[in-house]
Order: structure tokens, then sequence, then C-alpha cells
């Protein structure tokens, strides 16, 4: 069989389980509006949890940061792309977060693949959660380690995993807000399995910085964790800071080895300055305005009350993820069709991304929504599983 051939047979599989994917074409947005194929919509599939890749201080950053250093980098960090923006916003977010040294990557998958595959080998041991994001396990396989990975949430597992580990290196790495079930990460109770075992911990809050703890900064705050127990910090930026690329945080001597050897850092173009400009600002608006965060919070409890009222099959999550489980992929992409027509953008989420059976509607909540929007969300999809329900019978 040809390649070709092999492709078209693989598409008609795909099809067959109701697994095929298409791209929404996004033409227009204004808050939580977006034109999606020429239709309005109530957008619900959105990772911009706290509104700010539209908020204004953040675009006149983005435009500011244009004008004075042009559209890219146009090299990579160690040649000629490395800016006196991505340098501030290093510091910046060092200091915010505790801890001595941060580096600025073109994407949270680049930033999970080069720590994983620059500071683990053949010899190391990397424990993993099974629900982390795919670029966490990638780079334990682009290492060459052992990978060990535990039943989602089963500590004890995770500890025995560490425990027998015949290494001088061991990683243990978890999601701090796991990307389609929506909970969060014992992190404690990692930190003391991590300290006990002396392996090194290391999370990635791409989807718990601006929606967990106090005041937004994560996962760590939640947990009233240090830099000293979460000896590595992933903070993706595609997410609540509205942007691009990800910030990798560490000891001066973790982040300077990575700069020297980390492969997809050397060998990848630096991030616009102009985007380092406009995240700076994201994460002054996280620390000098409480308001969105306070919004999102309050989102969340009112979507969870009423979804809860209304016995919407929602797993349960304190995040800004609240996953519609609806089991089937044919039940999952119909439900997603049926809000489309009456005005919402959901996603279905199918396998492989979720394990076969588990098929969900993701919905997402932002500091952009408002309460009305949160009752007809939930009002439109109890009707709809209501319909679904004769249907099925």
């Amino acid at each position: 069989m040809s390649l070709i051939e092999s492709l078209k047979a693989d598409a008609l599989k795909r099809d067959a389980n109701h697994l095929r994917r298409i791209r929404r074409i996004h033409a227009e947005r204004e808050g939580v509006w977006a034109v999606v194929n020429g239709q309005r919509l109530l957008n619900f599939s959105s990772n911009d949890y706290l509104g700010f890749s539209q908020h204004p201080d953040v675009i006149k950053a983005f435009k500011k940061g244009a004008e004075h250093y042009g559209v890219g980098s146009a090299g990579s960090a160690l040649v000629s792309g490395y800016f006196s923006p991505h340098q501030a916003l290093e510091k910046q977010a060092a200091e915010l977060f505790g801890y001595e040294a941060c580096l600025f990557v073109g994407s949270g998958y680049l930033a999970n693949i080069g720590v994983l595959q620059t500071l683990l080998d053949a010899q190391s041991v990397c424990v993993q959660d099974k629900l982390n994001h795919a670029c966490l396990i990638d780079g334990a396989r682009f290492s060459g380690c052992r990978l060990k990975r535990f039943a989602h949430q089963d500590l004890i597992a995770a500890e025995n995993f560490c425990k027998q580990a015949q290494s001088d290196t061991i990683f243990l790495v978890s999601d701090g807000v796991f990307s389609m079930d929506g909970d969060a990460a014992e992190l404690s109770a990692l930190a003391r399995i991590a300290d006990h075992t002396k392996a090194t911990l290391m999370i990635d809050d791409a989807h718990g910085v601006g929606v967990l703890g106090e005041s937004g900064l994560g996962s760590m705050q939640a947990s009233q964790l240090s830099a000293e127990q979460v000896p590595i910090l992933i903070i993706p930026a595609g997410k609540a800071l509205g942007g691009q690329g990800a910030l990798i945080l560490s000891k001066q001597i973790i982040i300077q080895h990575l700069i020297e050897t980390a492969r997809p850092y050397l060998f990848s173009t630096a991030p616009a300055p102009a985007m380092a400009v406009a995240l700076s600002q994201s994460l002054h608006c996280l620390q000098q305005q409480p308001e969105h965060h306070a919004r999102l919070q309050a989102n969340i409890q009112l979507f969870t009350r009423l979804a809860s009222a209304a016995k919407l099959p929602i797993l349960p999550s304190h995040s800004a993820i609240q996953p519609l489980m609806v089991g089937s992929n044919e039940r999952a992409l119909w439900l997603a069709e049926q809000m489309q027509l009456k005005g919402f953008w959901l996603s279905a989420i199918r396998p492989p991304t979720v394990p076969l059976g588990k098929a969900r509607l993701r919905i997402t909540l932002t500091a952009l929504h408002q309460a009305n929007h949160i009752s007809n969300l939930v009002n439109t999809l109890q009707s709809l599983l209501e319909q679904a329900d004769d249907l099925a019978h």
C-alpha cells in the first residue's frame, strides 16, 4: 500500500469512528463573541481565562513593542534574537513567582520538551500522571529516560515509582490543572513525595496561573508552595496571560544550563520582542488589576452552582475548565453541532485527547463572560441533553 493509499485508509477509519478533525475559521472576535465560519457565536471554547488577549493595555503594549522592535526577532536567542524586552520579562516573572531565574521560550510545548530532553537521559527516571499534557510525555520519551506513568491522581503509585527508581536523577512531573478534566493536582502531596524520595518536582501550570490562588498566581500559590519545593515551574503564556510562548522558572544554574544546551531553545528563532512587551503588561495586569481574577472566580462558582442544580454531567472542577461528560464520540459531535445552531461555541473532545468512551464537551469560562451568558448556556445544555436522551430511547 502506498503512502497516499495508507493515509486515505486512515482517514476512512477516523470518519467511521467520528474522529475527523476540522479547523473552524475564526474570523472576528469581540469579548466572548466570535464569528466562526460566518456565524456569530458565544465562545465557551477559549483558554483566554482573564481576557488578557483582548485587554486594551496588553494590546497597546504589543503595538508599542512592534513599532519599536519590529515584528519578529529575526534570530535565535544566542545569535541576535535576544532583546531587552526578553530580559525584562524574564526578570519580572522570576521576581513575581519567587524564582532565581526565568527563560522565555517560543511555546509551552518547546518549554517542556526542552527541559525534559535536556535534563534527563537514559539513566534517569521520570514519573508522570497519565493525564499529563502530551508535551510532558513527549519530552520524557525524547530524552530516552525510563518513563513511569501512574493512574490519574494515584499518589500511592507515584510515591512507589519514585521509591523504586534506581537512579540519581528522578523527576516527578505533573500538570497543575489537567487540561481536559479541569481538576487540580495534589501539589502539596506531590511535594512531600518529591522531598522524601529526593525527586525533582516539575509542574506545568498552563491552566493554573491566572485561575487558582488567592491573587491568581496559580497552583503553587493555591497550595502555598515555594520555589524550593517546586524547583521547575512552566508557565505557558497562551492561556490566562493571553499571548504566546512560555516561561521556564527555576534556579539560575538550571536556567543557564538550558540556555547553553537545550536544543529547542538553541535552534529556534526567539519569540518576538513585541510579545515579551505584551506579556510583561499581562503580568502587570495580573498583579495590579485583581478584578479580572475575581470575575473569573465568580463565573466559575456561578456555573458550577447552576450546572449542579440542572444535574449536568460535569466532572468535579474548581478551575476554568468544566468538562461535560457525554460518552460517545457521536453524541459529543451531535451536542456540539446543536449548541452551535443555538449560538454557542463548544469543543467536542474525543480520543486520543481523552480515553475511549469518555468524549466530552470542554466548557471553558472566562472573566469576560456575563451571568446571563452562563445561565443561557446551562439551560440550553440541559434542554439538549434531555432531547438526546429521548432520541436514544
